[in-house]
């Protein structure tokens, strides 16, 4: 068996950037107290849903926002976290905890039978030795995984990819996400 190649080209700006920054849509944003405007899910926080797709927002809870990673492991790489900049488990309110615990637990079952995958990851990276790429805003990683997939980043032969780009895969979710509600694309 000889080496397939495999094109996951959202990998090559973290990979290669020496600086993590987030994309600045929105200049005029107004940020909570706390927040630190500098962190990508600070600024989905505070802005609006127009803006969601071009964030890879999912979902706006009262305490919580489920971001789609824009550096996937694997497709269908979640991000639950808190609308608060938080980077500490213990600074989280009760309503915080419980709410993020229930997100994921119904993202779960949902990215099942969406993604048909056969399991997964979840994971919460505390403190940047541990590898958190983001330390000052708590984020929980959902990533999907399938029998025969042989890692975050495949490199055997053989191996199956899915061929979904993030924005095909953003608007599936969402719109399972959010019911009846339509969403603004190509903001």
């Amino acid at each position: 068996m000889g080496y397939q190649e495999i094109w996951a080209p959202w990998r090559l700006a973290y990979v290669t950037s020496t600086e993590k920054k987030s994309e600045d849509l929105s200049k005029d944003l107004v940020f909570p107290e706390g927040a630190d405007p500098n962190c990508f899910i600070c600024q989905a926080a505070a802005d609006g849903p127009e803006h969601d797709a071009a964030r890879y927002v999912l979902q706006r809870n009262e305490h919580s926002l489920v971001i789609m990673n824009r550096y996937p492991y694997n497709n269908g790489h979640l991000l639950i976290t808190p609308r608060r900049h938080v980077g500490r488990l213990e600074q989280l309110t009760r309503e915080e905890h419980l709410e993020l615990m229930e997100t994921l637990s119904r993202i779960v079952p949902m990215m099942e039978r969406i993604m048909n995958c056969d399991g997964f990851n979840v994971g919460l990276n505390l403190g940047r030795v541990a590898g958190a790429g983001l330390p000052g805003h708590l984020h929980w990683h959902l990533v999907p995984r399938w029998n025969g997939d042989t890692n975050f980043m495949p490199v055997l032969a053989c191996t199956n990819v899915i061929p979904q780009s993030m924005e095909a895969l953003w608007e599936v979710l969402y719109r399972e996400l959010n019911p009846g509600i339509e969403p603004e694309i190509g903001n």
